[in-house]
């Protein structure tokens, strides 16, 4: 309900006004509050918060226009709503009533209850209206002020962004330069390690000649000869297997150029490697078992695949159980679209959450007491696998036995690569 506040210290007039209101339309329903006095209207004014002031310019303690500023003083900017009531048609006095903050004026005895009716409901409504603009304003200024800020904050982030580009640009030509340094050291240490181990042959076949020569020749008047002699050959033979081992790691590296991608009859490779493994298994008295059915051949390089199965297998036959005979299950099958070559022994196994992370590393071996070698064999096998895209994921338990399973590639996706070339290579680890 709105509400009016009447002020005139004439009684009659203010009993007029509130019959005249109480007559008409819309004008029934508000409720007027009266003011005697200016003093009386100021402390009604903050104490009620009309939505509309009726002011007769004429009071006893002061007079209109000075009322008008001191209510502008207690009301919010844009807020007071206040219709001066002047006498004798002074249009003067009603300018500067409107100038001074008042919505309207009437002149007394010159209006019935109709138009002071709708004098009061146009300046509350012109009020209401001029507040809910300035309620706008306002939120568009807030809206301004945060799209300012949010401008701030842009291009404060964007000058942030431009300087990172440009530490990441200075960054990333340092690690290009880093780079190309540590392709250009591996290079050189490359060719270091194959020349080295090249050059070193030759001294090691003469080695060999002249200990077999002394083995033949030589009288050792000593117990412990025979001993020794074993020693000095097996000594020989580690640092000849050493060096060729290095030569073949540094030659995965070296070789490069067009990988030619065939069908292979797994089938077929796997018994080709059984028959190079042929003394090792006798030796081992193993039994192999093949499964090829779900994936009878894999495109794939042949030489690279013949490296990959043959030292997986010649590792099951080493480390196999002095306490059982030795079982070794190969088969192929896809897995989610991805042909995987599986190797499963029940050899010594390994433990895997102590040596998992050192597993493909060069120069690891994890039971040097059951057979001799160098640890290159998985290194190698691992090397293969990942410069074509592959991944080989690995099961083993202490005594249980070892389930390597080689995540090949898809051949369409190796002729896509840039590939890399190997040879054949030797039983290494």
């Amino acid at each position: 309900m709105k509400k009016i506040l009447l002020v005139d210290d004439n009684e009659q007039d203010r009993m007029l006004y509130k019959r005249y209101l109480g007559k008409h339309g819309e004008c029934k329903h508000y409720e007027t509050h009266e003011a005697a006095s200016g003093e009386e209207a100021l402390a009604s004014f903050v104490a009620l918060r009309p939505d509309c002031v009726l002011l007769d310019y004429n009071l006893l303690d002061t007079d209109g226009l000075t009322l008008l500023s001191e209510l502008r003083k207690l009301a919010p900017p844009e807020s007071l709503c206040v219709v001066m009531i002047t006498g004798g048609g002074n249009e003067r006095l009603a300018v500067r009533a409107l100038n001074g903050g008042a919505l309207d004026y009437l002149v007394k005895q010159q209006f019935d209850h109709e138009l002071l009716c709708k004098t009061v409901t146009h300046a509350i409504e012109k009020n209401e209206w001029r507040q809910g603009v300035a309620r706008h304003h306002e939120e568009l200024e807030n809206v301004n002020r945060q799209l300012r800020t949010s401008v701030e904050s842009l291009m404060e982030a964007r000058q942030q962004i431009n300087h990172q580009n440009k530490l990441l640009t200075l960054a990333n030509q340092e690690l290009a330069t880093t780079n190309r340094e540590l392709a250009r050291t591996n290079a050189d240490l490359d060719n270091f390690v194959y020349a080295a181990s090249h050059d070193l042959r030759q001294p090691v076949n003469n080695l060999r000649g002249l200990f077999e020569e002394l083995h033949r020749t030589a009288t050792v008047n000593d117990p412990d000869s025979a001993q020794i002699w074993k020693l000095l050959d097996n000594s020989l033979r580690a640092l000849s297997t050493t060096i060729t081992d290095l030569a073949d790691v540094v030659q995965v590296s070296r070789q490069s150029g067009d990988v030619k991608v065939e069908a292979v009859n797994v089938t077929e490779l796997a018994n080709q490697v059984l028959q190079t493994l042929h003394p090792q298994l006798q030796a081992a008295q193993a039994d192999v078992r093949t499964d090829f059915s779900a994936l009878p051949e894999l495109a794939y390089v042949r030489s690279n695949l013949r490296t990959i199965l043959l030292n997986l297998l010649a590792n099951s036959l080493k480390y196999r159980h002095p306490d059982r005979p030795a079982h070794v299950w190969l088969c192929t099958y896809s897995l989610n679209g991805q042909p995987v070559l599986e190797v499963r022994d029940n050899g010594l196994g390994m433990n895997m959450q102590l040596h998992g992370k050192e597993l493909f590393q060069l120069f690891r071996r994890f039971h040097p007491q059951a057979s001799s070698g160098t640890g290159v064999g998985l290194f190698l096998v691992n090397r293969l696998v990942q410069s074509q895209g592959g991944r080989i994921e690995v099961e083993s338990q202490v005594g249980q036995g070892t389930t390597f399973r080689v995540f090949l590639r898809l051949a369409e996706e190796i002729n896509q690569a840039e590939p890399e070339t190997t040879t054949q290579h030797s039983v290494t680890d």
